[in-house]
């Protein structure tokens, strides 16, 4: 019994690792189940236990990816003792991640048409949205932001890298729009956490 929950286990981690090469690359539409079969080595029936759909895999992966991303922010954020600091490199952490092309097109590009507006939010608040609020609870103790205003400025903090982080994705120079997205990211929190 332990052994045919290990091989589920293997298997569903082995779809969820093609699905992110073969959406990473190809896109969504453009991905078939087929080439995610042939790629893991895996029969229909076995996808099929794991993922009743192929939108439900890509759901698994866009869970990993959003939650990645979260891990490498909050893991730069902690590399500073300052919290404004702190808050800064996990804010632009995400701005590097725009400029990944795997990353693009799964957590930028086809998220919302995929899973929806809700789920993609859902996701957000699960990986990224608690942390941004602990990390602007810092701030608000360092005296640089009320207290009461976290959720809402969670919501708005969040919400700016997003838009920077689409401006590098579509932009015709992602290195340009990724210095720029910067320059802007930071203009906004130094006037947001102005003492």
């Amino acid at each position: 019994m332990d052994l045919r929950i290990e091989r589920g286990k293997t298997t569903r981690e082995r779809l969820v690792s093609v699905g992110f090469d073969l959406f990473g690359t190809n896109g969504y539409e453009a991905t078939p189940v087929g080439a995610i079969l042939g790629a893991a080595g895996v029969a229909r029936g076995a996808f099929y236990h794991h993922f009743p759909t192929k939108a439900d895999l890509f759901d698994a992966v866009l869970d990993r990816v959003i939650a990645r991303i979260a891990d490498a922010s909050a893991d730069a954020a902690r590399a500073h003792d300052d919290p404004v600091e702190s808050l800064r490199a996990g804010c632009s952490t995400w701005l590097d991640v725009a400029v990944d092309p795997a990353l693009q097109r799964i957590a930028f590009l086809d998220a919302t048409a995929v899973v929806g507006w809700d789920r993609y939010r859902e996701l957000d608040e699960q990986h990224t949205l608690g942390r941004l609020k602990t990390g602007l609870r810092r701030i608000a103790r360092a005296g640089l932001l009320p207290e009461e205003n976290i959720e809402a400025l969670a919501h708005m903090v969040a919400g700016a890298v997003g838009e920077a982080a689409k401006l590098i994705v579509h932009a015709k120079d992602p290195a340009e729009a990724r210095a720029s997205g910067q320059a802007a990211l930071d203009l906004l929190l130094t006037r947001l956490l102005k003492p």
